[in-house]
């Protein structure tokens, strides 16, 4: 560009107008030029024609024609010192040219030659411009002023300041300004100076050399009276606060509040008084309250850019404007004569402090504030406290006039005029809400205590949340159903509410402020008046309870809030002495329930109070620990009471007529009750989060109710509570656990909605979404979609719900099926895992489905009918496959599911279809998803054995070129590779020398209490050293002595003695003697104990039968037996008579019960494993085995190891037999929960947010003795603990198991298939003698409460 003709010159200009024009929209948009300036910059970024401008493909080709020989050659080599290894990365190569670039000579000659250029073509352009300006100005008549002002405007973009364009503001005229704005000029010209200021873009007169002068003389010009030049000052402050950066603004801001500061501190101005009041429309009232107001508008916008600023400009502005709040006047006049603060007015701006809450929000500003709040200005915070003591002070002695302590509202007519009382509730109102947002952090809790003006009263934290709580029942309140919006949103109460609510959702401020006992008494004191049927607190009204209820229900849901109020500081949960707050509020609510409190008889809002502390009720019955403290009220039964009372009147509410007047009122009147209503189901439902509370539910006889209510609930995806932050999982599952739950559920229609949700998802899908939106092919094998109802059918699908839901249920086996047959139930809505079990999964009519379609459709997959009803085979069957593998980890399940419908036989038949004929006469299984799934569920269900006692086949495939190396398998009995050679059999029974050197520490003692102790030594002793041998034979002789001397004691026995009536008439006694000598042992034998003679015996029970499921679990229990060598040939025989003659024994202690439920309809629903267990322990003795029984029935350990000692049980109360909820559920189970919350809160917390239960799993851990998930010596030592130490221990072990599995949980609840892995998997690890000692402090701990409550299982009423 050595040469630049005329030609050129113009072509440019052309290309820079065009440029221009395009973006004159944006640029004349910008509210700063600092705005205008970014918009050019990032042009290229915002506008999509950006290279298809003439000017900018002019510079590209300007900039490639100069540079792009040097920057090709510098690539060329930076790309050869790359492959030798010597040059930049490849990230680093366009910074480096870049760099080399603009470094070289080339480049500055450039850039030099290019301003240069564009210096003649922009001169070239500006002198155009002018001379159309000056045309404008002629044609237009303006004043000169205007026209550089628009001239200004119009190319503020173009540099960086118009001040060096051809606006000619210079130094010297903002010096004539400034004269002219000196208060000894005339008005005019003082406002012809101010207009002109005005005028000027805020960040030109910022920058100019003489701006702090500027700054002196607007401080000095903010006190002139006239109101003109005011407003035109405060409008520069307005134009300068939007538009300029903060680095200017704070100068402005802090000017701003230097004035306010010394107009407050001046004893020339009229500031008003307390006495008079403030009246609005005052000429100085409304100059004062904008600038205030300008004020706090900038203090509610600057907290959103100041952190991008240094911090000293932060600091000064925060600094700035505490001094000027901390302004106080003379304080010994009298309050009536005080002048207003500047607070005062602040305070009328911004009621709630919203300025405040800003500046603390955020960790860089609130740093700042809390530091010069403690160094400089706590009096501020004093005021505030001392503002809240003064007006709770005039509460109390002025309660009796509503008006006088609160603002009058005109409706919808401004208020012009604030009286000094008024003034003051404002200022409270704005105090409360500071202190409010201040005690939220740990440094402003810090500040505490404070001391007040008086110089005598000190404040602490807990001192002012005692106050608050007093101001919600001391405070007046609206008048009741006429509270207007804006009264309500700043009344005391409702405000100190808000304030408490904030405080209760951050945990380490709650536990500072709140869970302190005096501020639960405060909280109590107006529940403790009422109780004593005095009046509760100087009008203390309805809306006032309702307050305190709903910050108390906030406290009881958090765990240390809730322990607080169940035991207090002291660890006191007596009902008697100085009783804790859930005691009070339980009792207080039984009252409301039974309407026993006159001081709100016939109130209106009585319902809403009510609900209210059942409310904070519901927040600890709904937990274990909670449910224990408020079991003794009964609120079970008051609140079923008040439910069916209700019912019966919304029965009773009149059908409105058209035209009636009474309509509203009769509609508001339902809508109420409705309300009231549903409120009370929701209470009720709340019992089933806990094991007992599902029991307590199911005695009120609403538990079909409460379950419909949780479906509609759950159907729309609401959580449980609005102080809980999760839904309906939990509950669902845990109703499922029982029997009466799953019937329920079923009639909810739950299952239904599950089930057909599920086959949409399997089968149906969207026909509207699946044209253009087509779903992908699953790759794991339960697809992403199908997890959530996956895992929500092994929730649902325990035993007892299994069983009342598919027992007896036949199949069809249809011989075609519609494609438009969709299933919703699982077997009668209930087993979809039959619906999945096998091969066939198919849909049925909503309308004419029988339950035993579904199990037909979905499980038993055995005809190419079902399987061409499918539209995703491999799919569903998969689905079905791993539901199945699942469901039958429960041992009941299987041996039902294999009674009623042969699983095992269909998978092998399926297995046997699934074989490939090939040369030779060989055959070879098709290995594919299927084939694998099936050959591990039939290991599963086919092989008996803890984690070193059986292997499982893995379900996926292996690389390389035997992807499957497990042998598959379609016939019994299965390959021997499954069976592990890690376990070591020995002969278990060893000679008697070897037994005696094993017993000899178990010294026998003549006092039988002094051995029965001893005997427990030995065996802790034992466990911890040498556990192996605690197993065979050894067990067997520890056990019946053990057993026999122990319930020679009256003491020891929890129940009667039961003579064995079974047919034994002409049956003579067993010999009785004192002693007798037994393999080196000393046997005590006393009167009255009825033997056994087999042969007498063996024909009494031999034309009985026992169930279908005894009878498989009969055969799976020898099997393994035979696998440990624990049994001979014959044992299936004397087994089937010892499960007889135990079955005749406990019939004879069973109690008449008439139900619908399935699992009471005579013999136990299940297999009975303890008796199985102990058949093995005795090494197959029958007659062992059963004396053993007969004596250990006795003890208080067999209700909860012997599960179908208690099945329908005489010594139970009716409602409890008639329920069907065993003690291990409600006793156990629930006490399980109850120690996880505390000794492992981890494992809990995982529990709940996968929508599972400890008590669900540790039921069928239990039901089944522990089979298929401890090997057999862990097995026996459970059995033994329990039975030498104590049933307590029974709980101790699972919560040893949950604590064992920790990291497993935790892992599995982050992927999801927790429900999955603890019934799946085997306790890999877990050995009873590890955790002895563990054990032993949860005995100290514990065992007092949960002995007492097991012992209490025969006569419960509650």
């Amino acid at each position: 560009m050595a040469y630049f003709s005329s030609e050129d010159e113009a072509r440019l200009q052309s290309m820079l107008r065009q440029l221009l024009q395009s973006v004159k929209e944006k640029i004349t948009g910008a509210p700063s030029l600092e705005c205008a300036e970014e918009i050019l910059l990032h042009l290229e970024e915002t506008d999509e024609n950006f290279h298809n401008y003439e000017f900018v493909k002019y510079l590209r080709q300007y900039i490639y024609s100069t540079l792009g020989a040097m920057i090709e050659e510098e690539m060329e080599k930076c790309t050869s010192d790359q492959n030798q290894g010597e040059g930049p990365g490849y990230d680093t190569l366009v910074q480096h040219v870049t760099k080399v670039t603009q470094e070289s000579k080339e480049y500055k000659e450039m850039m030099h030659s290019l301003k240069n250029v564009m210096m003649v073509v922009v001169e070239s352009l500006i002198n155009k411009f002018e001379e159309d300006q000056i045309r404008n100005k002629e044609m237009q008549k303006k004043t000169v002023k205007e026209k550089c002002s628009n001239y200004c405007t119009d190319n503020c973009s173009d540099s960086d300041s118009s001040f060096n364009q051809s606006y000619k503001f210079s130094q010297g005229k903002l010096q004539l300004l400034l004269e002219q704005l000196d208060p000894g000029q005339p008005k005019a010209v003082r406002l012809e100076a101010m207009q002109t200021l005005c005028s000027t873009p805020p960040s030109d007169v910022l920058n100019c050399e003489n701006w702090t002068t500027l700054c002196e003389k607007l401080t000095v010009c903010l006190a002139d009276p006239d109101p003109a030049f005011n407003d035109r000052i405060l409008k520069f402050y307005a134009q300068t606060f939007t538009l300029s950066p903060l680095h200017m603004t704070k100068e402005i801001y802090t000017s701003l509040a230097r004035h306010l500061e010394l107009y407050f501190l001046s004893g020339e101005n009229h500031i008003p008084t307390l006495l008079t009041g403030v009246d609005v429309t005052h000429p100085n009232v409304i100059r004062l309250l904008k600038k205030v107001r300008l004020l706090n508008e900038y203090q509610k916008e600057v907290p959103s850019f100041w952190i991008r600023h240094p911090e000293k400009y932060m600091e000064e502005i925060v600094g700035s404007t505490l001094s000027l709040l901390s302004i106080k006047h003379d304080q010994s006049l009298l309050v009536s004569q005080k002048i207003l603060d500047p607070i005062y007015f602040l305070a009328l701006l911004d009621v709630k402090a919203v300025w405040f809450n800003k500046w603390m929000h955020a960790y860089y500003s609130r740093t700042v504030v809390l530091r010069l709040l403690e160094k400089k200005y706590k009096s501020l915070i004093t005021t505030s406290v001392q503002q809240c003591v003064q007006y709770f002070e005039s509460c109390e002695n002025m309660r009796s006039d509503v008006n006088l302590l609160r603002p009058k509202h005109c409706g919808n007519k401004q208020k012009t005029f604030y009286s000094g009382q008024e003034l003051q509730y404002i200022y409270f109102v704005h105090s409360l809400c500071l202190l409010g947002r201040l005690l939220i952090y740990t440094q402003g809790r810090k500040l505490f205590p404070v001391k007040l003006t008086n110089g005598k009263d000190s404040v602490s934290l807990t001192d002012l949340l005692v106050l608050f709580i007093r101001l919600i029942y001391y405070s007046p309140s609206c008048p009741k159903m006429t509270v207007t919006t804006h009264a309500e949103d700043y009344s005391p109460a409702s405000l100190v509410t808000e304030v408490l609510w904030i405080l209760c959702d951050q945990k380490e401020c709650a536990t500072e402020c709140l869970y302190k006992s005096p501020v639960i008494d405060a909280f109590l004191e107006p529940i403790r008046n009422l109780m004593k049927e005095t009046e509760a607190a100087p009008n203390c009204s309805e809306t006032a309870l309702i307050h305190i209820a709903d910050v108390l229900a906030r406290i009881a849901s958090v765990e240390e809030g809730l322990f607080i109020l169940l035991y207090g500081e002291n660890m006191n949960s007596s009902k008697d002495e100085n009783p804790t707050g859930a005691h009070l509020i339980a009792q207080f609510s039984k009252k409301l329930l039974d309407e026993d409190i006159s001081v709100f008889s016939g109130s209106e809002m009585l319902p809403v109070v009510k609900a209210a502390f059942i409310s904070v009720c519901r927040q600890m019955y709904s937990t274990c620990e909670g449910l224990q403290v408020l079991i003794p009220y009964n609120l079970h039964d008051s609140i079923a009471k008040a439910w069916k009372k209700t019912s019966l009147l919304s029965e009773r509410i009149p059908t409105p007529v058209e035209g009636s007047d009474s309509i509203s009122s009769v509609s508001q009147e339902s809508q109420n009750i409705m309300a009231w209503e549903e409120n009370l189901l929701d209470d009720l439902l709340n019992f089933a989060s806990t094991p007992r509370g599902l029991l307590l539910l199911q005695k009120t006889g609403s538990i079909n109710d409460c379950v419909t209510f949780m479906f509609n609930r759950y159907a729309k995806k609401l959580q449980v509570s609005r102080h809980k932050n999760f839904g309906y999982g939990v509950m669902v599952t845990q109703v499922a656990s029982t029997a009466a739950g799953a019937v329920a559920l079923r009639n909810s229609g739950f299952i239904s909605a599950l089930v057909t949700e599920l086959w949409a998802i399997l089968e149906c899908g969207r026909d509207d979404v699946r044209v253009t939106h087509p779903r992908s092919t699953p790759v794991d094998p339960i697809d992403r979609s199908c997890q959530k109802s996956f895992l929500a059918l092994v929730n649902l699908l325990s035993y007892p719900a299994v069983y009342e839901l598919i027992s007896n249920q036949d199949i069809p086996n249809k011989s075609e099926y519609s494609l438009r047959e969709v299933p919703t139930c699982i077997v009668n809505s209930c087993l979809i895992l039959l619906l999945l079990l096998i091969n066939h999964m198919k849909i049925l009519d909503l309308k004419s489905l029988e339950r035993k379609d579904i199990i037909d459709r979905l499980i038993i997959l055995n005809s190419e009918a079902k399987i061409r009803s499918l539209f995703n085979y491999e799919q569903s069957h998969i689905f079905g496959l791993r539901l199945l593998s699942v469901l039958c980890c429960d041992l009941d399940t299987l041996l039902l599911l294999e009674s009623q419908y042969q699983v095992s036989a269909v998978l092998l038949n399926a297995q046997e279809e699934n074989v490939l004929e090939v040369d030779g006469g060989n055959r070879d299984f098709i290995i594919d998803g299927l084939s694998v799934e099936r050959n591990h569920v039939l290991v599963r269900i086919n092989l008996i054995g803890g984690p070193l006692e059986r292997i499982l086949p893995p379900r996926a495939l292996q690389k390389g070129n035997d992807p499957y190396p497990w042998p598959m398998f379609s016939s019994c009995p299965l390959p021997n590779c499954y069976l592990s050679e890690v376990t070591k059999r020995v002969d278990p029974k060893q000679d008697n020398d070897d037994i005696g050197k094993l017993l000899s520490p178990f010294k026998i003692s003549d006092k039988q209490a002094e051995w029965i102790e001893n005997c427990r030594v030995q065996f802790r002793q034992t466990m911890r050293t040498k556990p192996n041998i605690i197993s065979g034979a050894i067990l067997a002789e520890l056990l019946e002595k053990f057993v026999l001397d122990l319930t020679e004691n009256p003491s020891d026995c929890y129940f009667p003695t039961v003579e064995y009536k079974g047919n034994y008439q002409n049956l003579p006694k067993t010999i009785q003697m004192e002693e007798i000598q037994f393999r080196g042992m000393t046997l005590v034998y006393y009167p009255g104990f009825i033997g056994i003679q087999q042969g007498a015996t063996d024909a009494n029970v031999k034309n009985e039968s026992l169930s279908s499921v005894q009878q498989l679990g009969i055969k799976m229990t020898v099997r393994y037996g035979k696998f440990l060598n624990l049994l001979d040939d014959g044992a299936e025989n004397d087994l089937t008579l010892v499960l007889k003659h135990s079955e005749r024994f406990l019939k004879q202690q069973q109690a008449t019960i008439k139900s619908s439920l399935r699992c009471l309809q005579g013999r136990y629903p299940g297999h009975d494993w303890f008796v199985s267990s102990l058949f093995l322990m005795m090494l197959g003795d029958k007659e062992k085995t059963l004396m053993f029984l007969q004596k250990f029935s006795r003890l208080l350990t067999s209700a909860f190891l012997w599960l179908p000692r208690l099945h329908i049980s005489k010594y139970l109360p009716t409602d409890i037999s008639e329920s069907g909820i065993h003690p291990i559920y409600f006793c156990g189970a629930h006490y399980i929960e109850m120690l996880l919350k505390t000794e492992v809160p981890l494992v809990f917390s995982a529990f709940h947010m996968s929508g599972f239960t400890p008590s669900q799993i540790c039921q069928q851990w239990i039901t089944q003795c522990f089979w298929n998930y401890l090997d057999w010596i862990e097995i026996c030592h459970y059995i033994a603990t329990c039975v030498f130490l104590g049933p307590d221990y029974q709980i101790y072990i699972c919560i040893c198991i949950l604590k064992h599995l920790q990291q497993d949980i935790l892992k599995h609840t982050q992927s999801q298939d927790l429900q999955i892995f603890l019934k799946e998997e085997a306790l890999h690890g877990f050995r009873v003698s590890d955790y002895f000692e563990y054990m032993e402090n949860l005995e100290q701990n514990y065992r007092p409460m949960l002995l007492q409550d097991m012992k209490s299982i025969r006569v419960q009423s509650t």
